[in-house]
């Protein structure tokens, strides 16, 4: 008996480390001061950059987003997205990021499979300029079923404390402004699943007509990253407070920056949902309160501003791109909590 007849191929997991050696190479930054193999990954702060610098770190997954990837062989997407939706958790809070690393964990280990997964993470460390310092890629037989992984992100960012968005300044009045979604992101993928699957009995290639694409097409979108388009526009100081909207949708995640003795008030009719969120509601009779709480239902970040600047913020965000950018709703007296009307 060796280690390989209990499941583990050694092997594999070497060959697997050289196809993602070059890939996170590819995102190293000079402030990198380790290779990949390394027991710790190092990072170097450029000196003299901040005067008073503040950390941020977040760690976060993709859900069952991940069934998705194996039925449909595509393993790529599911990195980027998972680091797009730590960029963004950091980036509500002003920073920018630094580097990442990953945790990849299955079965039986493929390094095809693990080299498609990194190179979605790697790529999008590039276009959100933080480095891939590292990660865990464990073979685990037993644990994982054949064909499928698990996967997890952690990233450390950094913002000069005196430029922290903590939504301490909201005040009744403030207004909120809409960026949105690129589909479902990484959240209510559970629902959706037994939606699709379970009730509507489609596969992963079955072309939606309401939707233009298949079924793996739409609910593939890759998680949308705000960092281009947002941290811009964070140097003025006009944006008191951000919400990155995911599991738990507006009701749950706009309180979350909420400080005591304010609450919001979102008028749905302010824009119009994509129509994935439509399709599912409607497929599987899904009452309106449980869309809310589920799915980002079109709007993946919120921003808190006064009155005054709202109407120069959005123009500035629709011009970088995020076009169906809209004042949402406002800030009024209360408990931390979302009404809708």
């Amino acid at each position: 008996m060796d280690y390989k007849a209990s499941g583990v191929d050694i092997d594999a997991g070497h060959d697997a480390v050289r196809r993602i050696r070059a890939l996170a190479r590819s995102t190293f930054t000079p402030q990198v001061l380790s290779d990949i193999g390394s027991f710790g990954g190092l990072f170097r702060m450029e000196p003299g950059r901040f005067r008073d610098p503040v950390l941020v770190s977040s760690a976060d997954g993709v859900g069952t987003k991940l069934r998705l990837a194996f039925l449909s062989g595509r393993h790529d997407t599911i990195g980027a997205d998972l680091v797009n939706h730590c960029v963004n958790d950091i980036l509500v809070q002003g920073a920018e990021p630094l580097f990442f690393l990953d945790y990849f964990g299955t079965g039986r280990l493929s390094p095809e499979v693990a080299e498609s997964v990194v190179s979605g993470i790697a790529q999008a460390c590039r276009e959100n300029g933080c480095a891939l310092l590292g990660g865990e890629t464990a073979e685990m037989p037993g644990f994982y079923a054949d064909g499928e992984y698990d996967l997890a992100g952690f990233i450390v960012g950094v913002v000069e404390r005196e430029r922290l968005i903590s939504g301490r300044t909201i005040v009744p009045g403030d207004v909120l402004v809409g960026v949105p979604s690129s589909g479902l992101h990484t959240n209510g993928y559970s629902l959706a699943r037994r939606i699709v699957f379970d009730e509507l009995k489609l596969t992963i290639d079955s072309h939606v007509s309401e939707l233009g694409g298949t079924v793996g097409d739409v609910l593939l979108q890759t998680h949308r990253s705000y960092l281009s388009l947002v941290q811009p526009l964070l140097g003025a100081g006009r944006i008191k407070g951000m919400a990155h909207i995911t599991g738990g949708g507006i009701t749950e995640n706009l309180p979350r920056v909420l400080p005591t003795g304010t609450a919001a008030v979102v008028h749905p009719d302010a824009w119009t949902a994509p129509p994935v969120f439509t399709w599912l509601q409607q497929s599987g009779l899904v009452p309106e309160d449980d869309m809310r709480r589920t799915f980002n239902m079109g709007m993946g970040l919120i921003a808190v501003v006064e009155p005054g600047q709202a109407e120069q913020l959005i123009a500035e965000l629709t011009a970088r791109g995020g076009r169906g950018t809209c004042a949402i709703g406002e800030i009024i007296p209360g408990d931390p909590s979302v009404t809708y009307s």
